[in-house]
Parts: C-alpha cells; sequence; structure tokens
C-alpha cells in the first residue's frame, strides 16, 4: 500500500466526540487511521471544509493528514442538507487524489461518504472499501426518523451494490447488511473497532472520582451535598438524541427507588433533534424529583473518558439501534460492568451474565432491576467488571489496522467490482 483515502464527509476525525454530529465514527476514523500509519500505510483524511479558520491540510502525525475540501459554505450545515453537497465535496477528493497520484483504495465512512466514494472510484478506477456505522433501514426497523428517509436508503443500497468490500463491525451488523441491502455474503468482512487499552484500562474507582474533583469519593450531586463513600453512580455517556435512549437511562434511575443512587450524563445534543431531545430528559428528570439525582456534564475529550468510566458503578447503554458500541466497549476495557439494550453490536460486546447484562425490553424497569443487582452484590460487579475487562483485550486498534492493511492491498490487485 503506498497510500488510503479515507473519506468523512460531514464529521473530522479533529473534532471532539460528543459534539455536534461527532461521536463514535470521529473515534473510529482517527483511532483506525493514526494505527494505519503507524503500521506504515500512510492515509489522507478527506473532510468537508466546515470552520473560516481551518488550514487546507493539517498533519495529525507521520503518514496521518487531514484534508478540508470545499464543499458549500465554511460553516456548520445541518446534517439534513448535506447530501447536496456531496458532488462539490467528490470533485474536490478526485482532484487531490488526482494530484497525488499515489492512492490505491478509497474507505468510505457512513452513507454521505459512500455516495461520494462511489463516484470517485468510477472517476479513478480505485477500489472502494465502504463502512456505513448506521444505516437506513435499520433505523426505520426501530421506528426511528432519519434525515433523508428513502433517498438515504436507496443511495446506501448503489453503494453496497458497487462496494469492492462491505466492513461490518460484528455479525449482526453484516447479517442486517444482508437482509437490508443484499449484500453480498463474499464481500463482506466483519472487522471489528479497537480500544485504546494504554487509556482505556481498569482502575480503582475512588482514585477515578477524586481526580474527576468529586468533593466526596462517593458524592457528586448537581447540587451539592455529601454522601456515603459508597454512594451508587450510574454513568451514561454519548450523543444526546433520540437513538441513544437517555429518557430509559433517566426513568431507569427512578425505577431504581434509591435516593443515594445518582446518574451522570456525559454528553452533548446531536443533531437537528438533539436541543428538543435535552430538553425533553431535563424536563424528565424534573418530573420524576430526581433534580438532585442527576449531573449533566458537557462532553469531555476522549481520552478523559476512562477516568469518568472508572468512576461509576454501572455503565448504561439503552440504545435503540447500534451498530456497535464504543461506549459498551470502552466501559467494559476499564472494568466497569456494562446493561445495555440487546441490539445490534451490543449484542457481541455485552456477554450476557459475564461481562454485564443485555436487557431485551425498553422498560426502564429491565434496567433499573438488573443495575440493582449489580450494586448489591459487590462480588457480581467485581466478577462483570474482570469478564469485561479480560473480554475487551481481544479489541486494539493494530489488529483492526493489520487486517486491513491486508484487505487493502489485497483489493487494489483484484478487478473491480461494476454496478
Amino acid at each position: 500500500m503506498r497510500r488510503l483515502a479515507v473519506l468523512s464527509f460531514h464529521t473530522s476525525p479533529l473534532v471532539q466526540p460528543g459534539v455536534g454530529d461527532s461521536g463514535g465514527m470521529n473515534v473510529y476514523v482517527r483511532e483506525l487511521v493514526s494505527a494505519l500509519a503507524q503500521a506504515g500505510v500512510r492515509c489522507d483524511v478527506y473532510t468537508r471544509a466546515w470552520s473560516a479558520d481551518l488550514a487546507p491540510e493539517v498533519v495529525v502525525e507521520p503518514g496521518f493528514r487531514v484534508v478540508h475540501v470545499e464543499a458549500g459554505p465554511r460553516a456548520e450545515v445541518a446534517k439534513e442538507e448535506l447530501a447536496a453537497l456531496v458532488p462539490d465535496f467528490t470533485d474536490g477528493v478526485v482532484d487531490h487524489i488526482r494530484s497525488s497520484g499515489d492512492v490505491d483504495a478509497i474507505h468510505a465512512n457512513y452513507w454521505l461518504s459512500g455516495v461520494a466514494g462511489h463516484a470517485a472510484k468510477h472517476r479513478l478506477a480505485l477500489p472502494l472499501v465502504s463502512t456505513f456505522h448506521t444505516l437506513a433501514r435499520v433505523k426505520a426497523e426501530a421506528a426511528l426518523d432519519e434525515p433523508g428517509g428513502r433517498p438515504r436508503a436507496d443511495a446506501e443500497a448503489e453503494v453496497v451494490a458497487c462496494s469492492d468490500a462491505i466492513l461490518a463491525n460484528g455479525r449482526e451488523e453484516a447479517e442486517e447488511l444482508r437482509r437490508h441491502y443484499d449484500a453480498p455474503a463474499e464481500r463482506i468482512e466483519v472487522v471489528p473497532p479497537g480500544v485504546d487499552h494504554a487509556f482505556f484500562s481498569p482502575g480503582d474507582r475512588d482514585g477515578a472520582r477524586a481526580a474527576l474533583g468529586w468533593a466526596d469519593p462517593g458524592r457528586i450531586s448537581a447540587v451539592g451535598g455529601r454522601g456515603a463513600a459508597r454512594h451508587p453512580v450510574l454513568l451514561f455517556v454519548g450523543r444526546i438524541q433520540p437513538l441513544k435512549g437517555l429518557d430509559v437511562a433517566v426513568s431507569a434511575l427512578a425505577e431504581l427507588d434509591r435516593s443515594d443512587a445518582e446518574l451522570v450524563i456525559v454528553g452533548g445534543p446531536s443533531g437537528a433533534e438533539g436541543p428538543e431531545e435535552l430538553a425533553r430528559a431535563v424536563q424528565l428528570v424534573h418530573d420524576l424529583g430526581l433534580a438532585r439525582q442527576v449531573r449533566f456534564v458537557e462532553p469531555q475529550p476522549h481520552h478523559l473518558l476512562s477516568t469518568w468510566y472508572r468512576a461509576a458503578d454501572v455503565v448504561l447503554v439503552p440504545s435503540r439501534s447500534e451498530s456497535f458500541g464504543l461506549v459498551a466497549l470502552e466501559a467494559a476495557a476499564c472494568g466497569r460492568p456494562v446493561v445495555a439494550a440487546a441490539v445490534g453490536g451490543l449484542r457481541t460486546i455485552v456477554d450476557h451474565g459475564r461481562s454485564g447484562f443485555l436487557v431485551e425490553e425498553r422498560h426502564p424497569r429491565v434496567y433499573a432491576e438488573r443495575a440493582a443487582e449489580i450494586l448489591d452484590d459487590d462480588e457480581l460487579a467485581a466478577r462483570l467488571g474482570a469478564g469485561g475487562a479480560a473480554a475487551a483485550a481481544a479489541y486494539t486498534w493494530p489488529t483492526t489496522a493489520a487486517r486491513l492493511r491486508r484487505l487493502y492491498a489485497d483489493l487494489s490487485a483484484r478487478q473491480l467490482v461494476q454496478c
């Protein structure tokens, strides 16, 4: 491999996850490209120039460069309006690749990048690898409204049909690609993301709470006050949008019916529905009389999230849909039990009864019951935490990069798939 073109049209790996539309995909692109660069694959990450003060190119580390492509205004653009900017983005990517002249493959992330990658594949005669991260038809199945609706699903189908390889984070996503998009099994590659174990590893809970500056090792009330050192903490990490199920986490705290328990929410509103979802969550907190037991925390730098995981007793992941579930993996790597929805990639990440619990129903009472089991049994909590850390050890970015490096090289020697 000489060089890989990575398309990340709508969100940049330079942006902090948890802000706006930045989330797990940002982490995926940044960590994967860093691992590829360290393995000797030079990578250009193409993203839309979204701010007036961005340099044309930013070198993140040797072999890892971010290229800002002019497409629409240098300003934030609503996600539902981004599709109209894809042609300009595609032109910019193609021009830059032609000027460098040594690109061997294109790796597109998300459907908008997939549309650009599909066009660039034909114009440049390069193999296309696609990672969708989320799928419109899967979201529709979960009764989630998605900007673009049918046009997005149709575009995804076209990209699937012409991709030389389609990456799935796990078996569940591979099955969804086959079931909803008739993706050829021989072109689906199951390559899970990794986790940076230098940051995400088990650690002392009280030490983590002290590092966060909590006045009492066991109490973090948003309105002050102190409690016992064994004060239980539930943690929710993620963008605040309907997909992530924050309302379930808040209601689960109410169902837990423990005045000494608190829920810490780390993340900010995301997408067009984000502000409304945040307002709805705040109102729910007050309606349930939980104002003294819930704390909202602004998005944190990714590498600092490990301290928040270690400070918690239980991590809740009540997503309505999840292609992988990076939060669950990071929490497990930090040795914290996870109670998660039994959807998508979470079925693989969470080993029910060994690293946490999977919840089939969306009823908050079930989440509360599972959380109570962990909070009331120190031996169970320790066993689940150790089981999660052991399972998470198998997920590393160098392993992911090594598999993809071989795939890219193999595809560059094959005849391209045609529409």
